[in-house]
């Protein structure tokens, strides 16, 4: 196991959010604005940074006070940053740069830092074939370097990164705390890479035993364990039936590991698409198609099985996603012969495990405005904490629905990858300076990758 560990000479750009405080509600002896260079749903055409200070010294400002700050209480204090700001405090001084290097700094880091659930989008070609993610663009100034595009719902604003380290070759299929994994393009046994988006770390996990095309592929991390489960798209003969088959990795820090040694038939004739699966509870689920269903494997009991989906005749665009441990079910409902109104609703899977119960349901004049927008061309969802993100296909529009407020809102167009044939499919992020479970692959011996 090779693990590169480099910090990336990456740019986030907009990691400096807008500031869209009244000038009037602050304090008047001292007033600013910060630099804009992400967007904003909000702000347009701010200016530069202004600074407008009086003689008088406020208190809370003294610097006799704040020079005095403990330093380990200080270090909390940056714990709780988000990483925008927490980037932009490592310029103020060699200290403060050199906190992410610093393991004690971490460690605190890891105990107190809040979540932060964002969503990381990857530009995906309109008319392929299939729901695997090739990302085959890159930065106009590095033509060796994926490119990404953040997006905090909480403050509706976009920030663009790079993946300056990824090699050719690979495209993004899954993330779980903080990690995304990008599983290599060509057919045969796959390659995975962990990467830090933050950080621009890469851990190669070992390739998968059996040859496949593009498998659905779920991935759930904790601080002490990895789970991967690769399922479907077995390289068979054409004439062969096609019983699909699915095979996982488990490594944890109690030292055991099993390198694909796990193997799973799924049920027979399922028409499983590919794509990424979605985890909850201790299973990974996915769609089946014709008609819908959803397709659930027990990482416990190493088993397959079948889930009825609600209304499942009348389904368009369905889309697991995972919210605050739970499974939710997103989906149109066309109803053509009946007397019911279409629309976009949400199920949420009951502990029984087979249930589903609606939990929300667009409101009817917002669903005329979008389906006006998506024209039958299908939606993709993602979740993540209390937020989902809609993105209609062939277009650069979404919308994000708050699940805790009950709020639908649509989300200003990332400003960074402009609408050229491409639309934009996401991940569940939830960014993190450290990520030390992937130091559990480096006991595994594998030879040096050829990227």
């Amino acid at each position: 196991m090779h693990s590169f560990h480099k910090e990336k000479n990456f740019f986030m750009e907009g990691f400096h959010p807008s500031m869209n405080m009244s000038m009037s509600s602050m304090n008047p002896s001292f007033s600013y604005t910060f630099p804009i260079t992400g967007s904003s749903a909000i702000t347009n055409n701010i200016p530069t940074a202004t600074y407008i200070t009086t003689s008088n010294t406020t208190p809370w400002m003294n610097s006799r006070i704040w020079s005095k700050l403990p330093q380990r209480l200080l270090d909390r204090i940056i714990a709780f940053l988000p990483p925008p700001a927490f980037f932009r405090a490592r310029s103020v001084c060699k200290r403060f740069y050199s906190l992410l290097f610093s393991n004690t700094f971490l460690e605190l880091y890891l105990q107190v830092s809040p979540r932060f659930h964002w969503f990381l989008f990857f530009k995906h070609k309109t008319k392929s074939k299939t729901n695997i993610y090739k990302n085959n663009i890159t930065d106009p100034n590095n033509n060796n370097s994926f490119e990404g595009y953040i997006f905090d719902p909480n403050e509706m604003t976009w920030y663009r990164i790079s993946f300056g380290l990824i090699p050719s070759g690979f495209s993004p299929s899954s993330s779980s705390s903080g990690l995304l994994c990008f599983v290599s393009d060509e057919s045969g046994p796959k390659t995975m890479l962990l990467c830090n988006p933050l950080l621009g770390s890469i851990t190669q996990l070992p390739p998968t035993l059996r040859p496949r095309l593009f498998p659905s592929l779920g991935l759930t991390i904790t601080p002490s364990s990895i789970d991967v489960t690769v399922a479907g798209d077995d390289m068979i003969s054409p004439y062969a039936v096609k019983n699909l088959t699915s095979e996982s990795f488990h490594i944890d820090a109690s030292g055991f590991y099993s390198m694909w040694g796990t193997t799973s038939s799924l049920p027979r004739l399922c028409s499983l698409e590919s794509g990424r699966m979605v985890y909850s509870n201790g299973k990974f689920y996915c769609m089946n198609s014709s008609p819908f269903s959803v397709l659930a494997y027990d990482v416990v009991t190493n088993t397959w099985f079948k889930i009825q989906a609600p209304m499942r005749r009348f389904l368009r665009s369905p889309n697991l996603v995972e919210c605050k441990g739970k499974l939710l079910l997103v989906a149109a409902v066309e109803k053509s012969k009946l007397n019911v109104p279409k629309s976009l609703r949400v199920w949420c899977l009951q502990s029984c495990g087979s249930v589903w119960c609606e939990t929300e349901r667009m409101p009817q004049q917002l669903y005329v405005q979008f389906s006006e927008m998506e024209n039958g061309n299908g939606f993709e969802c993602v979740g993540n904490g209390e937020f989902i993100v809609i993105m209609i296909k062939g277009s650069d529009k979404g919308l994000v629905y708050d699940i805790g407020r009950k709020r639908w809102q649509w989300i200003p167009t990332c400003p960074y990858a402009g609408y050229d044939g491409f639309e934009l499919h996401g991940f569940a992020y939830e960014p993190k300076l450290a990520t030390p479970v992937t130091a559990l692959l480096d006991q595994l011996v594998m030879p040096l990758p050829q990227f």
